[in-house]
């Protein structure tokens, strides 16, 4: 990148970025769920605007996703840099699992650590998004960014807001595990298949002396 153009801009940014990636309870908590919405149904193929822009991987620190997104977004209004970068997206899709018997529905960030970039590709929109607090660089060959394939924008939004919620394999096949709700509630089993798109499993109940193979909800049966 030009060397006089990064000290150009280096001088232009908000000196209270580099404090931007303080632990903050309430912001954290509002950033999860804009992060839900943005994500839900999503239309990333929207072609509607520049011709040339395209949608980009950025690499960030681990757990600071959310951060980064915050930080990026002020950036780019603070320093008018509307009309090269679009938009920014965490994908999310939702994940269920049970606890004491209900079910809990969650957001699981789908690539933990990376956040997206809608954008032009050029001197001044890299180096802004490249000197975000928390970003550790771009995904690419090199020095250059490769940006995403349609293919690969169709798959993001498939799974953000098309799928039913996925469940939570905390279960794993020989596992033992005792039942607790329904007609077979305090008998132990054995897992011997796991269902992960219908939410079911497989076990083999002791009864009476005998192994019985029966199908039960995750939430019916708990580890030993």
């Amino acid at each position: 990148m030009d060397n006089t153009s990064k000290s150009r801009h280096s001088e232009d940014e908000p000196k209270a970025a580099e404090n931007e990636l303080a632990p903050t309870g309430e912001r954290e908590s509002a950033e999860k769920e804009q992060s839900k919405a943005d994500a839900s149904g999503y239309d990333m193929l929207d072609d509607g605007g520049h011709p040339d822009k395209n949608w980009y991987v950025i690499h960030t620190y681990s757990g600071y996703e959310n951060k980064v997104k915050t930080n990026l977004e002020r950036r780019v209004k603070s320093m008018e840099k509307e009309d090269k970068i679009f938009r920014v997206l965490i994908p999310t899709e939702e994940e269920y699992e049970f606890k004491d018997g209900k079910k809990k529905i969650t957001q699981k960030k789908i690539f933990p650590g990376y956040v997206l970039v809608e954008m032009l590709l050029e001197d001044d929109s890299w180096y802004l998004v490249r000197n975000t607090p928390g970003v550790t660089g771009f995904v690419g060959t090199g020095t250059k960014p490769i940006p995403l394939q349609e293919s690969e924008l169709c798959e993001i939004m498939r799974r953000t807001g098309i799928e039913e919620p996925r469940a939570k394999i905390d279960f794993s096949i020989g596992e033992s595990v005792r039942v607790i709700s329904g007609p077979f509630q305090h008998f132990t089993g054995v897992v011997q298949e796991i269902q992960a798109d219908r939410g079911k499993l497989r076990v083999l109940v002791s009864m009476f002396g005998r192994d019985t193979p029966v199908e039960l909800d995750f939430g019916q049966v708990e580890k030993i």
